[in-house]
C-alpha cells in the first residue's frame, strides 16, 4: 500500500509543478503584453504632441532658385519641359533643414521628374500626381537622412510644357 499512496503524490507533484509554470508563463506574457502596448501608446501619444506641435508652427516656404529643365519623349516629339518648385516647411527648424539638404532635395525632384511622361505633365490630374509623388519621394529622402520628413509639401510655382 505504500507504494500506492507515493504515486499520486508525485503525480500530484508534477501537476502542481506544471501548473505553476503556466501561471508563470501566462502572467510573464501578460506583463510583457501590457509593457510593450503601453510603450506603443506613448509612442504613438508622442507623435501625435509632436504632429500637433509641429502643425501650430509657421509655416516657412523654402525656395528652389533654380529651375528645373528637362526633356519628356512624347509620341510624336519631344517636349521640354521647365518647373519651378518651393517647400512648404512647418518652423524654423525644418526650414534650416531643408536649405541644408537641398542638394539631396534637388537631386530626388530631378529623380521624380524623370520618371514622367508627356500625358501626365499634360493634365491637371497628372501634374497634381506628379506633386504629390515629389511629395512622397523627398519625405522619404530626408527622412532617411535626417529621420524625419522636414518637408511638408511640395509646391510648383510655374510650369511650362512646350
Amino acid at each position: 500500500m505504500a507504494q500506492v499512496q507515493d504515486a499520486p503524490k508525485g503525480k500530484s507533484k508534477i501537476l502542481i509543478i506544471i501548473i505553476a509554470v503556466a501561471v508563470l508563463l501566462l502572467g510573464g506574457g501578460g506583463a510583457a503584453f501590457f509593457f510593450l502596448g503601453s510603450n506603443d501608446e506613448a509612442a504613438e501619444s508622442a507623435l501625435v504632441t509632436e504632429a500637433q506641435s509641429s502643425a501650430s508652427e509657421p509655416v516657412a516656404y523654402v525656395n528652389i532658385p533654380q529651375p528645373f529643365l528637362f526633356n519628356v519623349t512624347g509620341d510624336k516629339k519631344d517636349r521640354l519641359v521647365q518647373i519651378k518648385a518651393q517647400l512648404m516647411v512647418r518652423g524654423s527648424k525644418n526650414e534650416d533643414l531643408a536649405r541644408y539638404h537641398s542638394p539631396l532635395v534637388e537631386s530626388t525632384l530631378l529623380a521624380t521628374f524623370a520618371s514622367a511622361t508627356v500625358d501626365q505633365l499634360r493634365s491637371p490630374i497628372g501634374r497634381v500626381e506628379l506633386r504629390d509623388k515629389a511629395t512622397e519621394d523627398i519625405k522619404a529622402s530626408l527622412a532617411q537622412a535626417v529621420g524625419q520628413p522636414v518637408i511638408e509639401k511640395v509646391l510648383f510655382t510655374d510650369f511650362v510644357i512646350q
